[in-house]
């Protein structure tokens, strides 16, 4: 198995957003979480490809379906993100998300789950976790069944799947086939994260799910743009820090507004003007139908 998966950077609105209100991650329509960083949304990243090239960490997954039309969707008033690809050999979805814990203190685990919805198809998967911007040596180790990702001075993480892995360049790497109607699953998160035990995946996603479609119940908006605003509200809502309250201005680092431009800033924190505008968005969508005081 090729221990090198070359792929160009894909455009920002190439891609959809995940996140648990403690951090967040940028998957691509290929598949890739090419963005993330762990375990706050203002921590050294892990993967950061989008910037850089996959060396600087990088998360593939995606079937062999190369003449494949792709797709990306939320499932209903969530923040759980859907990749299809579509094709005449095959239908596949990947389902990403990082669950909703049942603490805020719980530490961010990244959920990947493939699924074909019908033919077959082979899989090809790299997880290669660069910690500190890639600025630590990461090193890959094979513990039972797991992948521990270990750097010195950095928080040690687990991937476990219920596919056979393998370590090739300190990335862990595998490929396998599936059939119509079987899943395939990929967890990322702390070393000792107890939500790894078996079974428990499951509830994290039925957990999540209940939990962003909660929220958008709240909204009393029932406007001609009811679709589009909820799903502005629930992108806000992904970076509402669940301890602190504060709002981000945007999950990334980094991206010029132009390329070659300096204006690449941090928004990985709370700028006060843009804090407001959300505030009062929050404020407006729960309170744009009520009638007014007389």
């Amino acid at each position: 198995m090729a221990d090198q998966h070359p792929e160009r950077q894909s455009a920002i609105d190439a891609h959809g957003i995940i996140g648990d209100m403690r951090s967040a991650a940028l998957v691509n329509d290929r598949g890739s979480v090419d963005f993330f960083c762990w375990p706050e949304f203002d921590s050294p990243s892990i993967f950061c490809s989008l910037l850089d090239t996959p060396e600087a960490g990088i998360f593939q997954l995606s079937p062999d379906l190369p003449d494949a039309r792709r797709e990306q969707i939320y499932l209903p008033d969530t923040n759980v993100l859907q990749t299809r690809w579509l094709s005449e050999r095959a239908v596949v979805e990947i389902t990403d998300l990082l669950p909703i814990g049942d603490s805020e203190d719980d530490l961010p685990m990244l959920m990947r789950r493939v699924r074909v919805v019908s033919g077959q198809a082979t899989f090809r998967m790299r997880c290669a976790v660069r910690h500190d911007y890639a600025r630590a040596n990461t090193r890959a180790r094979l513990d039972a069944q797991d992948v521990i990702f270990e750097a010195d001075g950095q928080p040690s993480m687990r991937l476990a799947s219920d596919q056979l892995v393998q370590i090739v360049g300190n990335a862990a790497v595998a490929e396998f086939t599936l059939k119509q109607d079987q899943c395939a699953e990929f967890l990322l998160g702390g070393l000792d994260d107890p939500r790894f035990s078996q079974g428990a995946a499951a509830l994290c996603m039925e957990r999540t799910m209940k939990f962003w479609r909660d929220w958008s119940r709240q909204s009393s908006y029932r406007g001609r743009w009811r679709e589009m605003v909820n799903r502005s509200a629930l992108a806000l809502k992904l970076l509402t820090s669940r301890k602190h309250g504060a709002i981000l201005a945007a999950a990334t680092f980094g991206l010029p507004e132009s390329p070659g431009g300096e204006r690449n800033w941090d928004y990985r924190y709370t700028w006060i003007r843009d804090a407001s505008f959300t505030v009062y968005a929050f404020m407006r969508r729960v309170m744009s139908t009520r009638p007014t005081p007389t």
